[in-house]
């Protein structure tokens, strides 16, 4: 079978089976044509054709799984940068305020980590705890945060639960 057939085949089979898994359409584009350039380059290896269908969703599957793994390993890079993220938290009105607030044992590892830029295990060494502990401290301490600067500043909470809008702040306006 060639590749046309094949692609006018499974191409929306293959499309929303990625799409239903990503909930992206860039993504989902993006993983459908990796996909089928796979399906193209090593459809001389499948030995067994009526096993094609089967194979192009195994290959859809890895293709998923690759585009988590690189979206993940972009995510790690983005915020390597200690410098780059505090000046992006510095334009977060009352920030610097309510991560003073804090109680001291969310405050030092909210400013180990997301202020000098320390890795979690450097956390838990520094402070002497585990490593899960530094985990649920950081969750708590950004879960006060979060819940101050939407009191305050009015910030919102978009679906992924991270803050977004302009600042409204109460405080600053006085």
């Amino acid at each position: 079978m060639d590749t046309n057939k094949i692609w006018n085949l499974y191409k929306e089979e293959v499309y929303f089976f990625v799409l239903k898994k990503l909930k992206n359409k860039d993504a989902a584009d993006e993983v459908l044509q990796n996909t089928f350039l796979k399906v193209c380059l090593y459809l001389d290896s499948l030995k067994e054709q009526e096993k094609l269908r089967a194979w192009i969703f195994q290959i859809s599957r890895n293709e998923i799984i690759n585009y988590h793994n690189q979206s993940a390993k972009q995510n790690k890079t983005e915020s390597l940068n200690p410098e780059e993220d505090k000046t992006a938290y510095d334009e977060v009105c009352c920030l610097d305020r309510f991560v003073e607030q804090l109680p001291d044992t969310y405050r030092e590892t909210i400013e180990l980590l997301y202020f000098q830029g320390k890795k979690q295990q450097e956390v838990a060494r520094i402070l002497g705890i585990s490593l899960a502990n530094v985990k649920a401290r950081t969750r708590r301490g950004k879960a006060i945060l979060k819940e101050n600067l939407q009191e305050c500043c009015q910030y919102e909470l978009n679906k992924e639960g991270d803050l977004v809008g302009e600042s409204n702040c109460a405080h600053c306006a006085t």
